[in-house]
């Protein structure tokens, strides 16, 4: 008994949302790597050391609290990119990799949040007193802002493991050498007349000379 196809919309389905899922995760990773990498570049904690009987205003950037947020940005993104490198097995090794970049970044950045050990240095530094730590401390709203980059990137790499069978890999036309494979056409039987007529059709020399 043949077996009966299934309905076009039930087939249609399954692509449709590897298709969604392929498109969100690339927008979110990208755009989670640059969110991520920008914050580390901005203010995250404010405050003050005494010196010479005065108060001397200290800031201190994230990269200067954590370099782990920017770091795994760019793993991350590496591994964005990777996902279509690959296949089986292999991809899903790198989808576990963009997951757990984007889970670092989250973790790491809420732990800067509340860190005073980068103006700590800086009150040290400024004093001369390796025992000075900062007071008034205050922090800013951009190291959540790098959670939420890394959320953008820990949800790319769920997606990816989700769905990322079947996503599209990389072109193989091309052999490890880079020169394309050629595609050999129809045998020609010159004791056939159609395909000698068949092979003029398609701009071919039936006469193979």
């Amino acid at each position: 008994m043949t077996a009966v196809p299934p309905p076009r919309s039930e087939a249609a389905g399954p692509a449709r949302a590897g298709r969604r899922s392929l498109a969100v995760a690339l927008l979110s990773g990208a755009l989670g790597a640059a969110v991520a990498l920008l914050a580390t570049r901005q203010e995250w904690s404010q405050g003050t050391a005494t010196v010479a009987g005065g108060d001397f205003p200290l800031t201190a950037k994230g990269s200067d609290v954590t370099g782990v947020p920017a770091a795994l940005a760019i793993v991350g993104l590496a591994a964005l990119v990777a996902v279509f490198a690959v296949r089986k097995a292999g991809r899903m090794l790198v989808a576990a990799l963009l997951t757990l970049s984007g889970a670092g970044i989250v973790a790491a950045a809420l732990l800067g949040a509340s860190d005073s050990a980068a103006l700590d240095e800086q009150a040290a530094r400024a004093s001369g007193d390796t025992s000075a730590t900062v007071h008034a401390l205050s922090h800013t709203a951009w190291p959540y802002v790098a959670v939420a980059g890394g959320a953008l990137i820990l949800l790319a790499g769920l997606l990816a493991l989700r769905y990322g069978r079947s996503w599209p890999a990389m072109s193989g036309r091309y052999e490890r050498d880079g020169a394309p494979r050629v595609r050999r056409g129809p045998v020609v039987d010159p004791d056939r007349p159609e395909d000698i007529w068949k092979a003029l059709d398609r701009g071919e020399d039936p006469t193979g000379a």
